[in-house]
């Protein structure tokens, strides 16, 4: 099963010519499951199902609660700005959670839950957005306990390990991530582990999903790291939802467009 997760940056930049190559990226590799970050909704148009439409997948999404700083940004207030999930195959169910903010801070990070009625087992699925703010690794902490918690939720009845797929904001090292995780540190939720597929990648490969290269990136001035993750939980039977590749992608210019200010992550597991 190839899944994928990229945040697609809203509709910030040439957005409708980026829109066209992200299109083209996800058609090339043609995963089974997406999650996606950044989405944007107007009026009746949603970037989501205008994907799933030409890509023949399954879709949901969730609009944030708390969209106004991005509209501010954008200096439009009729835009919707969410998660979203694309799937090879039907989803059986759909759950979405709020994550927790600063006081006085609301900013509408959420996480979307979709079960995936792949062929022989249900997938329990997951993508999410943790706020970006450079200091809030604290609240991101809060955020990947109240995931963790979501996820220990609606995981079960399948022998198929949980995948959580998004933007975390953070470094592989932060604490948020490493919680998370619960291999390194002790666990967001009790007994609840997962794996960073990113530990099955070549030490070789480029890694950085946020990239100076990019020239959306370059203006910022900030390092390269990589902020972007699937995890997935233990094995199944006989190594079922296992990391058998990972790699970066939709990291160059498509026809001379950027796709996105991130690149993705792209993971092959065993199903």
């Amino acid at each position: 099963m190839r899944v994928l997760t990229w945040n697609v940056w809203w509709r910030f930049g040439p957005w409708q010519e980026r829109q066209k190559a992200i299109l083209a990226v996800l058609a090339d590799l043609r995963p089974d499951v997406v999650g996606l970050q950044e989405v944007w909704a107007r009026g009746g148009d949603n970037q989501a199902e205008w994907f799933a439409s030409q890509l023949g997948m399954h879709w949901t999404w969730a609009p944030s609660p708390a969209p106004e700083r991005w509209q501010r940004r954008l200096g439009d207030p009729s835009v919707a700005f969410g998660n979203a999930v694309l799937s090879r195959w039907p989803l059986a169910d759909r759950q979405v959670t709020e994550l927790p903010a600063r006081p006085g801070d609301e900013d509408g990070r959420l996480a979307l839950h979709a079960r995936i009625d792949a062929p022989g087992h249900q997938v329990p699925f997951f993508t999410t957005h943790l706020t970006s703010a450079s200091d809030a690794s604290a609240v991101r902490c809060e955020q990947v306990a109240a995931l963790s918690g979501f996820v220990a939720e609606h995981r079960g009845g399948t022998d198929f390990p949980p995948v959580i797929t998004g933007d975390f904001n953070a470094w592989p090292d932060s604490d948020e991530v490493r919680r998370f995780g619960g291999y390194k540190t002790a666990p967001a939720a009790p007994g609840q582990v997962f794996v960073d597929a990113w530990e099955y990648a070549d030490p070789a490969q480029p890694s950085a999903t946020w990239d100076a290269a990019n020239p959306y990136v370059a203006e910022s001035f900030d390092p390269r790291v990589r902020i972007d993750y699937i995890h997935v939980g233990p094995p199944g039977p006989a190594g079922l939802g296992s990391v058998r590749a990972v790699r970066r992608a939709g990291d160059g210019p498509v026809d001379g467009v950027w796709p996105s200010d991130h690149a993705a992550v792209l993971v092959d597991l065993r199903d």
